[in-house]
């Protein structure tokens, strides 16, 4: 099997996947918010969901990751197992003092994250959540890793379906506070037994070996600032919110966040075949040419999607949530585009990965961590939940214009001066959206339309060689 029909399997089966799992949950999103009376329900539950991020990342600590490249350092099946079954067994140790640490601490913790101890009992369903979802992470690795994608795609669309199952019936009892949280924990249980049977064999305890651990976690120890550093982008403003603001106000900054993050299917599509497509061409001779344009037309689609959710999310607000909640559609442009600058970043950082180089990328992406905070300090008190929003936004254009400038005198990046141009062209439409057009749908999709006409002027080379290949594809198709 070639590598481009390897990369396009991979990039079709697991984007597709890891899109179903995201898709159903943003779906569900108006379904809820119209149950919930009120929007601290939608905030505490949320907040239940960052907590159990923020809990898993350190479970975990980079072990998946591991485990997944030392899976395929030796073709021994005897090999594969005791990597396996070590990682596993580790997971389930720090997993399990994770799980004590959150229901010794649950007092703290609730005052932390939800504002308020009465929630306390809300953490034990999230320190339950924390231990499934960590060794889950683990148990269900080696379906993918042995390239099932037929039982990747059906579990992906299980799991959500099974977890809004239990979840409406719940909320439509009454019960709007724990309802997503005790689904989530039910659904990951029943999918972890599952993932269990169907990969028993790779698992087995008494081949724990102390030696492949040190090998593990060589690998895995450096990973684990990356996903904390990933949280405080992505969960720490939630709350920061709650603490400064309230959890009613957390909960339509959630709504607006998950609106916003329909980004990340984007992301999610693009992460499915990136890794495979880009070490299998770091030794070609213009790799670094290649690599640059990925950035750039990346960089290119990334504005014109988020031009259009400007024109539109007051009106996608409106249409699907109560008034309570449509406050919430001035963060969703913000928090659209914020993973998708992520998804930037990793595109130009994995340069650094090339050349053998990673300390920059946590350098550079800490820095951008720590401005987010900053500025949700400074801004949430005067701008609310906007504030948060521009900060999150914020970090990501940080963290990529210094990477990007990192690699361009290391001579791994090339930014065209067209790209700087449509850079330039993004900034203005923006700035013209909030002062001027922000609930104007029509003002607005007129505007993303000469966003999207300049676009398509600078690159219509590339955009008329793109529709040449699919026009001689359809050819040989029809003539088969």
């Amino acid at each position: 099997m070639n590598k481009l029909k390897l990369f396009i399997e991979n990039f079709l089966v697991y984007g597709l996947g890891g899109i179903i799992s995201k898709i159903i949950p943003l779906i569900m999103v108006p379904i809820i918010t119209w149950i919930m009376p009120s929007t601290d329900y939608y905030g505490i539950s949320d907040l239940s969901n960052t907590v159990v991020q923020f809990g898993s990342a350190i479970a975990i600590m980079g072990m998946y990751d591991a485990m997944y490249r030392m899976f395929f350092e030796k073709e021994e099946e005897e090999y594969k197992r005791t990597v396996c079954s070590t990682a596993l067994l580790f997971t389930c140790i720090t997993s399990l003092v994770v799980f004590l640490i959150m229901i010794i601490l649950k007092g703290v913790i609730a005052q932390y994250f939800f504002s308020d101890r009465q929630y306390a009992y809300i953490v034990y369903l999230s320190a339950m959540a924390t231990l499934v979802g960590a060794t889950n992470g683990i148990i269900s690795a080696p379906t993918r890793m042995q390239n099932k994608r037929k039982v990747y795609l059906v579990t992906n669309t299980i799991g959500p379906f099974l977890s809004y199952s239990i979840s409406i019936p719940l909320l439509l009892a009454g019960h709007y506070v724990i309802a997503l949280p005790l689904a989530a924990v039910i659904s990951g249980v029943t999918m972890e037994v599952a993932f269990g049977v169907m990969n028993r064999k790779w698992f087995v305890l008494n081949q724990f070996n102390k030696d492949i651990l040190k090998q593990l976690l060589v690998i895995a120890v450096p990973l684990l600032p990356n996903f904390l550093i990933y949280w405080v982008f992505n969960s720490c403003d939630k709350v920061m919110i709650t603490n400064m603001i309230g959890i009613g106000a957390s909960g339509i900054y959630s709504v607006g966040s998950k609106i916003g993050h329909a980004s990340q299917l984007i992301y999610t599509a693009f992460a499915g075949g990136w890794q495979f497509f880009a070490f299998s061409t770091m030794k070609e001779d213009n790799q670094v040419e290649s690599n640059s344009q990925i950035f750039e037309y990346l960089g290119i689609i990334s504005f014109v999607a988020t031009s259009f959710i400007c024109a539109w999310s007051s009106g996608i607000f409106k249409l699907l949530f109560k008034p309570d909640y449509l406050s919430g559609y001035i963060v969703a442009p913000y928090l659209f585009l914020a993973p998708l600058l992520q998804m930037l970043f990793q595109v130009a950082a994995n340069q650094f990965i090339v050349v053998k180089k990673t300390w920059p990328n946590l350098f550079i992406l800490s820095s951008g961590a720590v401005l987010n905070i900053i500025i949700n300090y400074l801004l949430i008190p005067f701008l609310g939940i906007e504030g948060a929003s521009i900060a999150t936004l914020a970090g990501y254009v940080v963290s990529d214009i210094v990477c990007a400038i990192v690699l361009c005198r290391m001579k791994l990046l090339i930014i065209s001066r067209r790209f700087v141009i449509s850079c330039s062209i993004m900034i203005v439409f923006f700035l013209l959206w909030r002062l001027l057009f922000s609930n104007k749908i029509i003002i607005g999709t007129v505007a993303c339309l000469v966003v999207t006409g300049s676009e398509i002027f600078m690159y219509k080379i590339e955009i008329e060689g793109l529709l040449n290949v699919v026009k001689k594809k359809m050819k040989k198709i029809s003539s088969r």
